[in-house]
């Protein structure tokens, strides 16, 4: 009997990246949930303050080269892969010379450079969900850790819903209170409708008007995920109650230690 698959999209992972709570959940649940008998794939950005030679990140040529249209304009696609040790588990990285930089920085690209947010988002989304489907891996699950995360169940509930790699999948968004300032580009509805998506499915955006920010960000995630996560403490409660009140699975906080059976449970709910 083949073991059930899940897909973690996530913003941050340690080791590559400094620790912190977001990067510790994105290292320690993937790995958990593998050692409760689940295959495990993870992606995430690969940020130029990642060091590739200490990490070990190597290029997946069969996988590159794809381009992806945003606002018009082609971007190429790379992914680059590593073995996180000691767990054996794969994570494969979104990279692209626009959105992350091939240079030495002291922080992430997604507060270093705001003012791309919108595509970069809408880049990581997109590059994971090609990805995938190359390695044509169909998850039972896809758990989208972060707000960077926000697009991805927009994109598989509408614009890659009847793909085999995906249409059975049940899409998992994890709430988190790590938050971005301000708001993104107010062209960000002009270009997600550029790839397809109406008034209806982008609500809270349109009712942001010129001005999206974090809360309308992840209310477009809570409107087209299956189930949502709250992964710590300090979330935004108006964000808890958006999610209760669309009557979809919730998964309230289930604390900070030994939580990989409370996702299990979760997972198999669905």
């Amino acid at each position: 009997m083949s073991k059930p698959k899940i897909l973690y999209i996530s913003q941050e992972i340690t080791p590559y990246l400094p620790t912190t709570d977001l990067a510790t959940l994105g290292q320690k649940l993937p790995q958990s949930i593998q050692e409760h008998g689940y295959e495990v794939r993870t992606f995430m950005p690969k940020y130029g303050i990642i060091n590739e030679r200490r990490n070990q990140l190597h290029e997946v040529i069969r996988l590159s080269g794809m381009n992806i249209i945003i606002d018009d304009s082609d971007h190429p696609l790379i992914i680059k892969v590593a073995t996180l040790q000691p767990a054996r588990m794969q994570v494969y990285f979104i990279d692209n010379d626009d959105y992350f930089q091939h240079h030495a920085v002291s922080d992430l690209e997604i507060r270093e450079t705001p003012d791309d947010n919108d595509e970069r988002i809408m880049f990581f989304v997109r590059g994971v969900i090609e990805t995938v489907k190359k390695l044509r891996w169909e998850a039972a699950i896809i758990h989208n850790i972060g707000w960077i995360t926000a697009l991805a169940p927009l994109y598989l509930k509408n614009s890659y819903n009847d793909d085999p790699s995906f249409r059975s999948s049940k899409i998992v968004y994890s709430l988190v209170s790590d938050r971005f300032d301000g708001t993104l580009d107010s062209r960000f509805v002009e270009k997600l409708k550029m790839d397809g998506f109406t008034d209806e499915m982008l609500k809270p955006l349109i009712e942001a008007g010129d001005a999206p920010d974090y809360i309308a960000l992840n209310k477009i995630a809570i409107d087209h995920a299956d189930a949502v996560a709250v992964a710590d403490e300090n979330v935004d409660e108006s964000l808890i109650e958006y999610a209760k009140q669309s009557g979809k699975p919730l998964m309230l906080f289930p604390g900070k230690e030994d939580y990989a059976q409370a996702y299990a449970d979760f997972y198999a709910s669905l």
